[in-house]
């Protein structure tokens, strides 16, 4: 008799027990159903049905959707070399969108234009933690890369207000590739549900190339790229940096007031700025230290070598113009403040990270991969007669050490190429600007 007992309580708890586990298994269940149909709705919201049919109540997320369908429908446009695809504003922000169609650039303003591959794209998210003004984004991407890149910069604008506001991104492809709306491979943007997942999947990308060692021996067109975010950009001035720089923090504010301040005192005179370029000294940081946000932090890492001259081991002499010296120890400015401390002449091979007004000569788009790119572009700025006037406390800030033995295996194969091409380049600036004495 106690032994019955015994054997219908366990069958009582045995029973309880499998209604417990049956129950939880219909409510996994039911979450796994309900997590796929808000996939299923998130995917459809980034990338399936039409503006003029959806009625899911975003018609800005949905004009948005249209105007990357018509963007990419139209196949984009080739280079002056036929090379290259080049979809230009293939997503606008906010900010492009609410100008007026051949309104001048405005005055006093300053945009940041970058560019980047995809796997170092994810340094977009820390860059927009620092720079909260108009910024314009070329990527080049090659094969499958094509289809992620629009994809993924479409959701960023998608999901992160800041970007949806601020950001335009620019597509560059081979001429023999295409975009397309991303409306297959769901599978590849399962999980994108706000801008930090997207960000995320970013990251999966990461270093999946060494420099510009891209898969398929293709050549990156950097100063194609310069020169496609930097005509992106609808502002009076531009500053021209690559992705994983950082420019000082509440630049754009102070050299605003540096800039209202010199109309001031000039009084109609000549356009404060008119044939002259702002330099940043440019610097790198070890990878475990925070980015300096004011001239103050920069230097007291400076002081202690966490921070040195952008280049300093690579190639010395192509920073050492900038005077690094005098620009440490010079005059410190009112916290906030910003103005010219010093001007320089340009000298060979000195290539100055500066702020510009749009009217600068463009990026030379034969120099591709790596070596003289930059060097090329200040180069003809010296000979088209500019001035370059070094700010007292803006900088950039490159993370990570340039070290020897970081680059790719034909580093100096294609400097030596490029090197060749320079001397061509800097023949052709005679014929350019007869009238100028200044050579490079």
């Amino acid at each position: 008799m106690h032994l019955s007992k015994k054997c219908s309580v366990f069958k009582v708890v045995l029973s309880a027990l499998l209604v417990v586990a049956l129950l939880q298994l219909i409510y996994l269940s039911f979450l796994s159903k309900f997590h796929g149909k808000q996939q299923r709705y998130r995917y459809f919201e980034l990338f399936g049905g039409s503006g003029g049919k959806k009625k899911n109540g975003h018609p800005e997320k949905n004009s948005r959707k249209e105007r990357l369908r018509y963007s990419l429908s139209t196949g984009g446009i080739f280079d002056n070399s036929g090379q290259y695809r080049v979809y230009k504003n293939f997503i606008k922000s906010d900010f492009t969108t609410s100008l007026k169609p051949g309104s001048d650039p405005g005055s006093g303003v300053l945009a940041l234009a970058t560019h980047t591959t995809i796997n170092n794209l994810h340094h977009l998210d820390s860059l927009l933690a620092r720079w909260h003004s108009p910024l314009s984004v070329a990527i080049f991407a090659h094969g499958q890369d094509v289809k992620f890149a629009t994809a993924l910069a479409y959701a960023l604008s998608f999901f992160c207000p800041q970007i949806q506001s601020l950001v335009d991104f620019h597509l560059v492809c081979l001429s023999g590739e295409m975009a397309s709306f991303p409306e297959q491979d769901r599978e590849h943007f399962a999980g994108l549900e706000d801008c930090a997942s997207v960000f995320s999947r970013l990251e999966t990308h990461r270093d999946k190339y060494k420099n510009y060692a891209i898969s398929g021996n293709v050549s990156y067109p950097n100063n194609l790229l310069r020169n496609v975010a930097r005509g992106g950009t609808e502002t009076a001035y531009v500053l021209v940096i690559d992705i994983d720089m950082m420019p000082s923090a509440d630049l754009h504010q102070q050299f605003l007031a540096m800039m209202m301040a010199r109309r001031k005192r000039r009084r109609g005179a000549r356009e404060p700025g008119a044939g002259e370029v702002f330099v940043l000294p440019a610097f790198e940081i070890r990878h475990a230290r925070k980015m300096p946000a004011n001239k103050a932090e920069l230097v007291q890492l400076y002081q202690v070598g966490e921070v040195r001259p952008f280049y300093e081991e690579l190639c010395p002499r192509c920073q050492a113009p900038t005077n690094y010296s005098q620009w440490v120890n010079g005059h410190v400015t009112e916290p906030g403040t910003l103005e010219v401390s010093y001007a320089l002449s340009w000298t060979d091979p000195w290539e100055p990270f500066y702020i510009g007004p749009h009217t600068v000569p463009l990026y030379d788009e034969s120099f591709k991969q790596y070596g003289f790119n930059r060097i090329s572009q200040a180069c003809e700025l010296h000979v088209a007669g500019y001035r370059f006037s070094v700010l007292s406390s803006a900088f950039v800030v490159h993370r990570g050490f340039k070290v020897q033995g970081e680059f790719h295996a034909r580093k100096d194969e294609e400097n030596k190429r490029n090197r060749v091409l320079f001397r061509s380049f800097k023949e052709g600036l005679k014929t350019k600007y007869p009238s100028s004495n200044r050579r490079c």
